[in-house]
Order: C-alpha cells, then sequence, then structure tokens
C-alpha cells in the first residue's frame, strides 16, 4: 500500500470524541454520587417539565426506543423516583388502558441538584472559554446535529 496515512490526532471527530469521552466520564462520575446514571438524569430531566407524561411519548421526545424508556422508567421507579399511573383509556389509545408516569417528590428534589451537577461539568470543561467562543461552538455542533439528521438524544 502506497501514500500517506492520515494520524488520528488530523481528524476532528478524534477530537469530538476525546473530549466527549472526558466530559461525559466527568459527568457520569458526578451524578453516581447521587445514585443515577445519565441516561436516567436524562429521563428524569425530561419529566421535570411536565406534570406526567406518556412513555411512548418520552422514548419520542428523547429519540430513544420504548423498551429502552421502559428499561429506564423501571430502574426509576425501583428508586423511588419515578411513579407509573395506568388509567383509562384515552381515545388515541386502542388497547383499554393508559399508563402515565410522574416524579414522585424525592424524584422532583434530586432534578435540581442534578442539574447543577450538570452546570458544574460544564463550568469544569468549558468554563475558560469565552461566552462567544461557547455561543460558537454549541452553534457549530447544533449545525452539524442539523447538517446530519441526527436525532436521539446522547445518554451513554
Amino acid at each position: 500500500m502506497t501514500g500517506s496515512v492520515s494520524n488520528l490526532e488530523d481528524h476532528v471527530g478524534y477530537w469530538l470524541r476525546f473530549v466527549s469521552n472526558h466530559v461525559s466520564h466527568s459527568f457520569a462520575a458526578k451524578v453516581e454520587t447521587e445514585g443515577v446514571t445519565v441516561a436516567e438524569w436524562v429521563v428524569l430531566r425530561e419529566m421535570f417539565a411536565q406534570s406526567s407524561v406518556n412513555p411512548s411519548q418520552l422514548a419520542e421526545r428523547l429519540g430513544l426506543s420504548r423498551g429502552a424508556v421502559s428499561k429506564l422508567i423501571d430502574r426509576l421507579v425501583s428508586k423511588r423516583l419515578v411513579e407509573k399511573q395506568v388509567g383509562k383509556a384515552i381515545a388515541s389509545n386502542l388497547d383499554g388502558r393508559y399508563q402515565t408516569v410522574d416524579l414522585t417528590p424525592a424524584g422532583r428534589r434530586l432534578v435540581p441538584k442534578l442539574a447543577k451537577l450538570a452546570d458544574k461539568n460544564d463550568e469544569d470543561f468549558f468554563g475558560h472559554l469565552s461566552t462567544k467562543q461557547k455561543a460558537d461552538l454549541v452553534r457549530i455542533l447544533k449545525d452539524i446535529v442539523k447538517a446530519n439528521g441526527l436525532k436521539s438524544t446522547p445518554v451513554k
């Protein structure tokens, strides 16, 4: 084989992964001190803005499979951070049962603590950037998301 082979460090993806791995690992360690995983945090944060939600709608909003959301909800139920309610069917639900999930009082108290950890993690990694640099970085990353049609919420 002839020709030159690019170095790992020549690729933007290498640097994105390098930073992402460190940011993600640090955040995972922070939220684990509160007894949850990053994926659980994502579900809790999404649920925080509403009183109750249908798991399939939650899966759609997060870009996750219903099975993945169901497993996350079950883990959060076992941690007493989320509760399930099964009620009467609504007009659009044909199976006769309608399940919603909501944060428990403990779950509702935990989300602001976890949000502060997320803020701290961002500050730890990106605090040295100016406001403009951070805005430019986010704009560029959002442009990459849009250009590639990326939809699922990063939970790992």
